[in-house]
């Protein structure tokens, strides 16, 4: 399964016209499919909905795998290249012209993410871990290496806890004109982050 999702979304387009200040980089076609294919194990695939969704990778790799799938970003180019991917593939993905702050949702979605790491605008993945709290019931999201303690922090104190955390090294492609190298490893982690109450609330 893991392969097979992977192999669909390397054939999709990324950002055109990337904007460093939105932090707009391509999550790893690898990556993705490892968190997309655990949150299909975990049974957490039902309604997702991709907080910065860029281009659409984690909600057209959730569509693939069978959920009700939306895409929320404030860019309106990378929405524009996410719904020609969603077509292009196939699924059918609900994208959402929005800043994430403001997106209003009524009921308990499993939110999968890339927010911004805060490198270019301190502090910048925040707003996209509080709507996450305050909308889902499961959390998967992508954090620079060191972020654990924070994301610890921010879960208990809304009631969350971390199930999981795994560690990559990923390769981030050649993106802006500063970038020297084609390719460059950085170390992440990835949070599955729960609920406390989750079991009662269903």
């Amino acid at each position: 399964m893991k392969k097979k999702i992977e192999i669909a979304l390397e054939s999709l387009e990324g950002f055109k016209n990337p904007k460093i200040w939105l932090e707009q980089y391509v999550t790893p076609t690898n990556l993705a499919g490892f968190i997309l294919t655990n949150a299909k194990l975990f049974g957490d695939l039902k309604v997702v909905v991709d907080l910065g969704c860029g281009t659409g990778i984690l909600a057209i790799g959730s569509a693939l795998l069978g959920a009700i799938s939306v895409g929320v970003d404030l860019d309106p180019e990378a929405l524009r290249i996410g719904r020609a991917n969603s077509k292009k593939l196939g699924v059918v993905v609900d994208f959402v012209a929005c800043d994430v702050r403001d997106l209003n949702l009524k009921r308990e979605v499993t939110v999968i993410m890339n927010p911004p790491f805060g490198i270019q605008r301190k502090h910048a993945d925040r707003p996209f871990l509080e709507k996450a709290f305050e909308i889902a019931g499961v959390i998967y999201s992508i954090h620079s290496a060191g972020s654990e303690d924070f994301i610890r922090r921010s879960a208990d104190k809304e009631n969350f806890r971390i199930t999981h955390l795994w560690k990559f090294m990923i390769p981030l492609r050649k993106t802006y004109s500063f970038h020297e190298k084609a390719f460059k490893y950085i170390p992440v982690e990835v949070f599955r982050i729960e609920r406390n109450d989750r079991v009662s609330r269903r």
